[in-house]
């Protein structure tokens, strides 16, 4: 979409409504937290900031670079930041910009029809949580340059320049004293910035990385968000190969949809609200999901694909296999609480479900092909989903008939409380037996699993129900899977996966944490699945005993006892006896525990295709890229 704005981008348009005091105290109000995420963050608010230039008609290119001394710098060619004096603040507006809170052009002054960064709070605090932040500034006649020092301005806004072009140029370097990490990793503004690129068709972005590595990515993606959809299916088998595109624009709103099928079971729908990413849904999310399912249904019905009498397809059924993305942009965007996750505009809904109505509706009448394979493999779901319900009503019947609803191999802790209590899920009837012997039985729970578990990302529901290996985890777990998870009925809000530090150990964690991701996904989300760390070695000489989690621990345990300790080398979890399990992997006070995050769910679904789907090649080729990782097993 390519909105021109007519009125002038001046220092007046500039609006103030608040102070910059209390972001140095809590930055975890303003960026999330001062953890490798929070740092990650400030790139995007400055880019964001480009990005409502290029929504304006204004920016065509955006510069990223990663500086050998781990600032970032971000250039783009729009108008420039105003650089006229602001007249309530009576200082330039581009200063007002960098050191007032809730200061921009985006509360009404008329220069941004559409924007995503509502809050408006953006580069004023990545000033204020940076060591220094340098910003240039072109207007087509000058370059006006300024420098601050944790929030606070160096000097007075100088012409350093001529110049003939337009743009903003911003370097900043995050402060040592705030955050917890200042490297930056690559791969994680790649993907943000890549989703970037998709959403806003035809904009460059460029991502250079200015340190040893030396990477580059150049992304402009002319077919914007169709080009999205066939990378998200880029390493599955896909159904038809046209990608499903429309758009629709009513008043000030436009939306696009893109969409095609793969083979797979599960959905992958990601939606977007003036580029941001609602990862809660909204009215544009319900308004497809709706109609998608009432289109495939009237399509069957009015071709004779299913019979009168037929149960209608569920919306589950009708988007089995389906990965969509789908992205409005609207004026005056209403999003639901702070995080900006959820959509909230009414009117939305109704330009979604009226442009699914027309614009799918004839391309199936179109595509008679590609409507038959579409409603073939939702009718297949159908069959399989009635299937899993059978066997779901089974199992419960069989739960009620029993004396316990339990696992039998399940060691339960006494406390009932879900917010105090954990459960291990270990790998192997042997460490099993240890870890309920090692166990505080107060809080712990210890549920053993044997053989390899069933790979759902293979598999319909209906396998799963039925599945000897995964039951025991349902069973305990005591929450559901699929549509009928319910967090509210969790049993343990720490579910800990403890497995050998080998090849099969590593297999299982990924089945495990496969599983959890198709089926139990709140359960990531709401950061309740962990990793526990057994150690590899244990260093001992005379009575001192040490342990090591790594070979370079190793090395340090070593230098610390002397190089003529004893090693032991665990080949598994079963060599330690309770007493040592406790001591190295279960005890509160001395354990670690790697928290499952879902930071980014493209990417986890990308990575859970690769490594669990039927296509090999994508799973060597992620293998041989990552090899470097071998000898450290840690998830």
């Amino acid at each position: 979409m390519d909105i021109k704005v007519d009125t002038n981008y001046d220092g007046s348009q500039i609006q103030v409504l608040e102070g910059l005091e209390a972001v140095r105290k809590r930055p975890g109000m303003y960026i999330g937290s001062t953890s490798e995420r929070g740092l990650h963050h400030l790139v995007y608010e400055i880019v964001d900031n480009s990005i409502d230039e290029a929504l304006a008609g204004y920016c065509k290119n955006i510069y990223v670079d990663i500086n050998g001394d781990n600032s970032i710098t971000v250039v783009d060619d729009g108008r420039g930041i105003p650089v006229g004096i602001q007249p309530k603040m009576g200082i330039p507006a581009v200063e007002v910009v960098f050191t007032i809170l809730h200061a921009g052009g985006k509360f009404g002054g008329g220069s941004y029809k559409v924007s995503g960064g509502l809050h408006g709070v953006g580069a004023s605090v990545v000033n204020a949580l940076s060591e220094y932040l340098e910003v240039e500034v072109s207007d087509g006649e000058h370059v006006h340059f300024q420098r601050y020092e944790r929030g606070h301005s160096c000097g007075p806004l100088k012409i350093i320049g001529n110049t003939d072009k337009t743009g903003t140029r911003v370097t900043f370097k995050p402060d040592g004293e705030i955050f917890e990490t200042l490297e930056f990793d690559f791969e994680t503004l790649h993907t943000r910035l890549q989703e970037q690129a998709f959403l806003n068709k035809g904009l460059r972005i460029v991502l250079t990385d200015k340190r040893d590595d030396g990477q580059t990515a150049d992304m402009k993606y002319d077919g914007g968000i169709k080009e999205f959809v066939a990378f998200l299916n880029k390493n599955k088998t896909v159904l038809h190969d046209e990608v499903i595109y429309f758009e629709a624009e009513q008043k000030d709103m436009v939306i696009e949809v893109a969409m095609q099928y793969s083979d797979a079971y599960s959905e992958n729908i990601i939606s977007f609200a003036n580029n941001i990413c609602t990862t809660e849904g909204g009215t544009h999310e319900i308004g497809f999901k709706a109609a998608l399912t009432r289109i495939i249904n009237d399509y069957a019905k009015r071709h004779g694909l299913m019979k009168d009498g037929d149960k209608n397809l569920s919306g589950d059924d009708a988007r089995e296999g389906l990965a969509a993305v789908i992205s409005v942009k609207v004026l005056e965007a209403q999003f639901e609480g702070q995080t900006k996750t959820k959509l909230g505009n009414s009117e939305v809904r109704g330009l979604t479900d009226s442009a699914m109505s027309e614009k799918l509706d004839a391309f199936l009448e179109e595509n008679p092909a590609v409507a038959r394979i579409v409603i073939d493999k939702a009718l297949t779901a159908s069959r399989a989903r009635e299937a899993a319900r059978k066997a779901r009503d089974l199992t419960r019947r069989k739960s009620a008939l029993e004396s316990s609803t339990l696992p039998g191999k399940l060691a339960d802790c006494a406390n009932r409380n879900p917010e105090n209590t954990e459960i291990y899920i270990v790998e192997g009837d042997s460490a099993g037996g240890s870890a309920k012997q090692g166990r505080d039985r107060e809080f712990q729970a210890i549920l053993p699993l044997w053989g390899k578990m069933l790979n759902v990302e293979k598999a319909r529901l209906d396998k799963v129900y039925g599945n000897e290996k995964l039951q025991p985890v349902i069973m305990a777990l005591g929450a559901g899977i699929g549509d009928d998870f319910d967090v509210e009925k969790l049993r343990y809000h720490k579910i800990i996966i403890m497995a050998d530090a080998d090849v099969d150990g590593s297999h299982i964690r990924t089945l495990l944490l496969t599983f959890f991701f198709r089926h139990m996904r709140p359960l990531v989300e709401n950061g309740y699945v962990y990793i526990a760390q057994p150690p590899l070695y244990k260093i001992y000489k005379g009575k001192k005993e040490l342990y090591a989690y790594t070979d370079e621990g190793l090395k340090d345990a070593l230098a610390e006892i002397g190089q003529d300790a004893k090693v032991q080398r665990y080949k598994g979890l079963g060599e330690m006896n309770p007493e040592q399990l406790w001591e190295t992997t279960m005890d509160p006070e001395k354990r670690t525990l790697l928290r499952v995050e879902l930071n980014d769910a493209v990417k986890a679904d990308e990575i859970f295709t690769i490594l669990m789907g039927d296509n090999v090649e994508p799973r060597r080729e992620f293998i041989e890229a990552n090899a470097k990782y071998v000898n450290n097993l840690d998830i």
